[in-house]
């Protein structure tokens, strides 16, 4: 489980600066799309701020091997990158969003999702 909150802890905390840090460019990266109002430029802060949460509470869990914080932790991410998965096939599918990075990002939580539940399972 170490190695596992320790590369999530590296994704989002590197996904969360971008998105604090440059919303539209990230998105317009992500999907084709900038983000076009103060609103969404806002929004996508905030998501980068979440991020970086979830990137924060990854490497402080990091040691968490053995608990039941370590598992909820990895259930979280869990959620959180099956999450993903189905908003980016959302966006290409149901919005006709599309770029380069689109199809790596799905793969990448999809990769990032079995790990977490190949974790779980393995404690059990």
């Amino acid at each position: 489980m170490n190695p596992l909150l320790i590369v999530t802890a590296l994704i989002e905390v590197a996904a969360g600066l971008a998105l604090l840090l440059l919303p539209s460019q990230t998105a317009w990266l992500l999907f084709g799309s900038p983000l076009g109002t103060p609103a969404a430029l806002v929004v996508g802060r905030l998501a980068g701020v979440a991020l970086l949460t979830l990137g924060v509470a990854c490497w402080l869990g990091r040691s968490e091997e053995e608990s039941r914080t370590g598992n909820a932790l990895v259930g979280a991410m869990l959620l959180y990158n099956a999450a993903a998965v189905a908003l980016i096939f959302y966006a290409r599918i149901g919005l006709g969003l599309f770029t380069r990075l689109l199809w790596p990002a799905a793969l990448l939580h999809a990769v990032m999702a079995t790990w977490c539940v190949a974790c779980l399972r393995s404690r059990r």
